[in-house]
């Protein structure tokens, strides 16, 4: 535990060093990143400036959006900041939601689908990573619904929370109650990556990433069983020993809960 714990610390400095070798372009290692925000623009500012500012830290990382679509409310300013900064957008929706969630000219690239199912699983097969503004009921369902999927192993894609003015601590403190209440597995918990701004929330899931790798390479070289990386947090000091809460394997998931859209191997990559 103590040596993990390390690791991260050593990550959490080398991914600091870069950024002071790189302070105005960095080099991420996502290339696309997913985001799941209101079409809503909500009532207190914050969460719009929040938007603005996730999607330039996007640019500066020269990482490209996708996201659901909609050209207003929070998502249209995240993709329009990605889009002025000269990044590629992609956004995918269902042909129901057009004339709702699309008024005046869209941004990047429109990828229509059937429905949600096809929604979520065509976001999450682009994405290298997740973010969650602030939503409603929408986003909520967006959100849970990858970190699940990252319990159950089918992805192993970080999963990032932007707690705009504590906007989700209610949220968080579900999860932790559910945890208490044995519902949730302790390690299940660490899965979610927090933070309060765009620049903070961008910075752990890049040391998430590279301890991530880091850990698979080192199980490699070992050939040891794999670990679950999603168990992880960004934050140096764990509390529970990390590990795998899945239920299913991958491939017994995958064999069991085939969409005709795309499988979930799909979802993986």
């Amino acid at each position: 535990m103590e040596n993990q714990q390390l690791h991260l610390h050593h990550h959490h400095l080398e991914y600091q060093q870069q950024q002071q070798r790189q302070p105005n372009s960095m080099k991420s290692r996502f290339r696309r990143v997913c985001v799941f925000c209101g079409s809503s623009p909500g009532k207190n500012p914050s969460y719009q400036h929040a938007a603005i500012q996730l999607g330039q830290q996007l640019v500066e990382r020269n990482i490209d959006l996708v996201y659901g679509g909609g050209s207003i409310g929070l998502m249209g300013l995240v993709s329009q900041a990605v889009f002025d900064g000269g990044r590629h957008v992609l956004g995918v929706i269902p042909k129901t939601l057009m004339p709702r969630e699309i008024t005046g000219e869209t941004v990047g690239e429109v990828r229509a689908v059937s429905g949600m199912h096809q929604r979520k699983a065509e976001m999450a097969r682009q994405a290298d990573a997740f973010i969650a503004l602030p939503g409603g009921y929408g986003t909520l369902e967006e959100l849970l619904e990858v970190i699940t999927w990252a319990q159950l192993g089918i992805h192993d894609k970080p999963v990032g929370l932007l707690n705009v003015d504590g906007y989700y601590n209610s949220l968080l403190l579900f999860i932790d109650n559910a945890v208490d209440e044995g519902f949730i597995a302790p390690a299940a918990r660490d899965i979610i990556v927090s933070a309060q701004t765009a620049q903070e929330l961008m910075c752990k899931l890049e040391v998430y990433l590279l301890f991530h790798l880091s850990t698979c390479n080192s199980v490699d070289q070992q050939s040891q069983p794999s670990i679950n990386p999603l168990s992880f947090s960004s934050d140096v000091h764990q509390e529970h020993e990390p590990k795998h809460s899945g239920v299913a394997s991958k491939l017994s998931w995958e064999m069991e809960q085939q969409l005709g859209f795309t499988s979930k191997s799909d979802i993986a990559r």
